[in-house]
């Protein structure tokens, strides 16, 4: 993988490895965990889902495998699925390119990836444990389906890290990619005040650069810097799901970020 590029052969794979590929003309990524075997698991909307109210829920849209109409024997029948599916590679990408996210990048790296849902600072647990917790998951489910709050993004990362939001009435998941579509209004608003002050477009534009950047270091799991992540046992991950939608949990010890 280069600097820019996450694309990554299939003959690269391997078991634990968190995997995604573009949707709907780049706007959408779908995200998943490879555990072997040409298999993937993966979180899409046919859980209970949680819309935004906004047309950003036509992304949701993109969010699974396509359905063909001759059954694929691999991939978890829709009547059977709970949100978490099983899906042979080819389904899973749907006609994409296929990508790898990168874990425990530096803040240089992080940062040149101006595209949220590509990369974090956070470290990856051991590959069998992240193989585990998907199965687990497929088994037992990974909540309501949320684009900002719980998406497939959010289900990779924590197969990958053991990491949750403790509270999830507010803000977001752990996935930069809701970041991005959020951090660049964002960051258009927070640069508007500068024109009272002068009428450098170019000043303005390095602004919101700026404060875009700051929101998707700020808001990475691994940056240290959020302080409603903490680290679940996935074991102990279902009672801590509300009827359908992750909300707020019991205190747990904060972890160190960085694991070995």
């Amino acid at each position: 993988m280069g600097l820019l590029s996450n694309r990554v052969d299939k003959e690269r794979l391997k078991p634990g490895d968190h995997i995604y590929s573009w949707r709907t003309a780049y706007i959408y990524a779908h995200h998943g965990i490879y555990i072997g075997n040409d298999q993937v698991v993966h979180f899409t909307r046919r859980g209970q889902e949680v819309g935004t109210g906004t047309v950003l829920d036509l992304l949701l849209v993109s969010s699974g495998p396509t359905r063909s109409r001759v059954p694929c024997p691999t991939c978890t029948p829709p009547e059977q699925g709970h949100g978490v599916v099983l899906s042979c590679l080819d389904c899973f990408l749907s006609g994409g390119v296929l990508y790898r996210f990168a874990y425990s990048v530096t803040p240089a790296h992080f940062l040149a990836k101006a595209r949220g849902g590509t990369c974090t600072l956070a470290v990856s647990d051991r590959d069998d444990l992240v193989v585990h917790r998907a199965k687990y998951l497929l088994e037992n489910g990974f909540g309501c389906y949320n684009v900002f709050k719980n998406n497939c993004e959010d289900f990779a990362i924590y197969c990958k890290t053991g990491l949750l939001v403790l509270d999830q009435r507010g803000g977001i998941g752990q996935g930069g990619q809701a970041v991005s579509i959020v951090g660049g209004p964002l960051a258009a608003v927070m640069s508007t005040p500068l024109r009272l002050v002068t009428t450098n477009v170019y000043g303005m534009a390095a602004t919101a650069i700026g404060v875009y950047c700051a929101s998707r270091y700020a808001a990475d799991i691994g940056s240290g810097m959020r302080k409603d992540i903490v680290q679940v046992p996935v074991e102990d991950l279902t009672r801590r799901l509300a009827t359908g939608l992750l909300t707020v949990m019991e205190p747990l010890e904060a972890p160190a970020l960085a694991q070995s």
